[in-house]
């Protein structure tokens, strides 16, 4: 499993040579087999129609199933009226984008 702990695997993923996707589209799309987005750069202000966590007990998601976001520690599930603002990068492991508008750029990193 890559971790950030090595620090290799940390500074390729933090200059983008895993790879990045460029999304300004409302298809659904996932990383390439073996990856995860490990970050997504908003172009503009972005709103997802989807963003799946990996672990929905570790990254906010629009997964309405995970556990009680009063109790889980991730926070509120995200809906198509959170507005994310352009500029703004978020950090996780995410399988999967789907956005309702906006555009994006997601790093790729690898998968556990």
């Amino acid at each position: 499993m890559a971790t950030l702990a090595n620090q290799g695997m940390s500074s390729q993923m933090a200059f983008g040579q895993h790879g990045s996707t460029h999304i300004d589209g409302t298809q659904a799309h996932t990383p390439p087999s073996g990856k995860v987005y490990v970050a997504i750069q908003c172009l503009e202000d972005t709103t997802f129609t989807k963003l799946e966590a990996e672990d929905p007990t570790k990254h906010f998601s629009t997964d309405t199933a995970s556990p009680d976001p009063d109790t889980d520690g991730v926070g509120d599930t995200v809906t198509t009226s959170t507005i994310f603002p352009k500029g703004l990068t978020i950090y996780g492991r995410y399988d999967a984008i789907t956005l309702n508008g906006g555009k994006v750029l997601a790093y790729h990193g690898p998968s556990k």
